[in-house]
């Protein structure tokens, strides 16, 4: 059952990916992930359901992809395990594409759809205490408060940045350095 559940819910990030939260439709969903739409109210009861979880699995599968190192990887210092894992935001990969764009989408809904609000601004909270967490390794003598900042300034960079990328308005590479612009910008005001 789990593996049926977790075909749907990437099923479901490609829909909203490609039609948007507002073009979501159960029968859709359904015939992208290859099963009936019985089934797809029996794992998610209804739509808020379908799009709560979708949200926890797009943020789950963003952690994974952000954390996961090279096999035999070499170990990382904080500052470049920082800038990699914002940095693999960026990829020009399928699994990246669908997911920046799931999210900014399920973003977007969240301002019509208040029943979104509080799972997005959750899942934004761990994301930004996350990136708050990597910049105090790097910068280990800054106030929690600055931390924070920083990080609430690094993820809405990222994320603009994400979406410029992906609609064309800005080539990847340029995304890239703009971002590492932006953390060493962030560095520099925590050191001081």
């Amino acid at each position: 059952m789990a593996g049926r559940k977790t075909s749907i819910l990437e099923a479901a990030a490609r829909v909203i990916a490609r039609r948007g939260v507002r073009g979501l439709r159960v029968e859709e969903l359904a015939a992208e992930a290859g099963v009936s739409t019985a089934l797809i109210y029996y794992h998610f009861k209804d739509r808020t359901g379908i799009l709560r979880q979708t949200l926890e699995f797009i943020s789950d599968r963003a952690e994974r992809y952000t954390t996961e190192r090279a096999a035999g990887g070499e170990e990382l210092g904080p500052r470049a395990e920082l800038e990699q894992t914002l940095l693999l935001e960026l990829q020009d990969t399928p699994e990246v594409r669908e997911n920046s764009t799931a999210w900014g989408e399920l973003r977007a809904s969240a301002v019509f759809e208040s029943e979104l609000r509080e799972d997005l601004a959750r899942a934004t909270l761990i994301w930004v205490q996350e990136i708050a967490d990597l910049l105090g390794r790097v910068v280990p003598m800054a106030s929690a408060t600055a931390l924070a900042a920083a990080a609430e300034r690094l993820t809405a960079l990222l994320e603009g940045l994400s979406m410029r990328w992906l609609c064309g308005g800005i080539p990847l590479d340029h995304a890239r350095t703009l971002l590492v612009e932006g953390v060493d910008a962030e560095l520099k005001r925590l050191q001081r």
